[in-house]
């Protein structure tokens, strides 16, 4: 830690430091707010040490009263001499406690104090996600119901299919979102901190500490844990289970590949080549230092880049919970003060960015229309085949036929010329004799063919709202 610590673009400053994430979450993973969490533990340590009679009511008191009281110079002071952060902390706490300091950290090891404390960071951060992925899922339903009836062309492929419309494909969106908030509330939940446990996690410490005071060790962590108010592992080694980090990290993850397929497709939507979506453009915005025309989709491809980031991050927990050899080894430590904050400070942003960009989501229903018109008809062929079959027609015969029709009219498209499908399957004899050519121009209307997307839309979006409402 630096004993100057500020903010200068003198010297590197990592991009969540001031570009990404909110403040909200900048906090969570700040020195200070990791520095009271420490001390929050150490307190309710020595709260429990009270009741077992080694600590003086008047010592814990002391360190309570104390407790908010950050120094960060001053522990930036001992870090420099001793290089080892969480003993600075403790000398510095102790410092400031006259009555108190000389019982701080007893029978304790460093992760008895860390991990805990992070536990509970981990699960302060995962609520701010929780928070984030509830509004964006409402700004979405509304979206939903908003473009529920709204016909638009679906692609397969990347080619034109069948019709669906923007409500049902905001709704995939919104159905993997929604499992999203609840693999992070399901991980939250299961966050658990170390306990008590010392040097290599047998208690040993503890054990002598307590000789003779009638309070097992099993009861102390209990105290602890209960003023902390997070559960514990049954057991450890030197630290809790760096297993859970990795948990962490591919609900943070899952969350990003959501958010990935929402803005790519909006990129995809938003090329002049279809031009039915677009993200919020400001009047005074720039798309480009070259071309002042342009208005890049750049939300959505901050968004993409992120998550490609955060993507590749579950690796390294998975390297810190295979890798830490017998009862633990120190090669997690530095990389773990990077992955987390940056993690979740990732994600933080990219959901503010999604709900913002969804919120204001621009459709061009002229454009959306010409799509649908171009290549409607040829989708809607299905509609004539399933007719046809209805009406006594030999199915494999008839889609030969409109086979040929569709790709003879599609070839006349690619040329320029207008879409001819709809007088060619009219003057077809071989299927006006099932049906009337006005018959067959209104099935090829390819607007009315969207099955009940409307509706499994409104019905998606009604989850969100009650599944959401019943968390509340």
């Amino acid at each position: 830690m630096t004993s100057e610590p500020g903010f200068s673009h003198e010297t590197y400053l990592s991009p969540f430091s001031w570009r990404y994430g909110s403040e909200a979450m900048r906090h969570m993973w700040s020195v200070a707010h990791q520095r009271r969490l420490w001390r929050q533990v150490w307190v309710a340590l020595a709260e429990a040490q009270a009741a077992a009679g080694l600590v003086s009511a008047e010592q814990a008191a002391d360190l309570r009263a104390h407790a908010d009281t950050i120094d960060l110079a001053r522990a930036a002071e001992i870090e420099a001499e001793i290089h080892h952060d969480l003993m600075a902390e403790l000398r510095t706490f102790a410092e400031q406690c006259p009555v108190g300091g000389g019982i701080l950290h007893l029978g304790a090891t460093s992760a008895d104090i860390q991990d805990n404390a992070d536990a509970l960071r981990l699960r302060q951060a995962l609520d701010l996600i929780a928070d984030g992925l509830r509004g964006l899922l409402l700004v979405l339903a509304d979206a939903i119901e908003r473009w529920a009836d709204t016909p638009c062309m679906g692609f397969t492929h990347l080619q034109p299919a069948e019709p669906t419309t923007i409500g049902y494909r905001l709704a995939q969106y919104g159905q993997d979102l929604l499992e999203d908030w609840q693999t992070v509330r399901r991980v939250r939940a299961s966050v658990r901190g170390k306990g008590l446990k010392g040097a290599v996690g047998t208690r040993a410490s503890y054990s002598e500490l307590l000789d003779g005071t009638g309070m097992s060790p099993a009861e102390l962590e209990a105290r602890v844990m209960d003023a902390l108010g997070l559960p514990t592992f049954t057991v450890a080694t030197q630290t809790s289970s760096r297993k859970q980090d990795w948990h962490v990290l591919c609900g943070l993850a899952g969350v990003a590949a959501s958010l990935h397929k929402l803005m790519f497709d909006l990129r995809l939507l938003q090329s002049p080549l279809a031009g039915e979506w677009g993200e919020p453009f400001g009047d005074a915005q720039v798309g480009s230092s070259a071309m002042p025309f342009k208005r890049n989709p750049i939300q959505a491809e901050k968004v993409d880049s992120l998550a490609r980031w955060v993507a590749g991050l579950p690796r390294v927990a998975w390297d810190n919970a295979a890798l830490s050899a017998l009862e633990r080894t120190l090669d997690d430590s530095a990389n773990r003060r990077l992955v987390l904050p940056d993690a979740f400070l990732a994600v933080d942003e990219m959901l503010t960015t999604a709900q913002r960009v969804i919120r204001d989501l621009r459709v061009d229903v002229a454009a959306v229309a010409r799509t649908l018109a171009r290549f409607g008809t040829f989708a809607a062929v299905e509609r004539v085949l399933m007719a046809l079959g209805r009406a006594g027609a030999d199915r494999q015969a008839m889609h030969e036929r409109l086979r040929r029709h569709s790709l003879a009219a599609w070839q006349a498209v690619e040329a320029g010329e207008p879409d001819n499908l709809p007088e060619r399957l009219a003057a077809d004899e071989a299927i006006t004799a099932y049906m009337t050519p006005d018959a067959v121009r209104r099935l090829l209307d390819a607007r009315a063919y969207v099955g009940d997307a409307p509706d499994l839309a409104r019905a998606l979006a009604s989850q969100i709202r009650q599944v959401l409402a019943e968390a509340s």
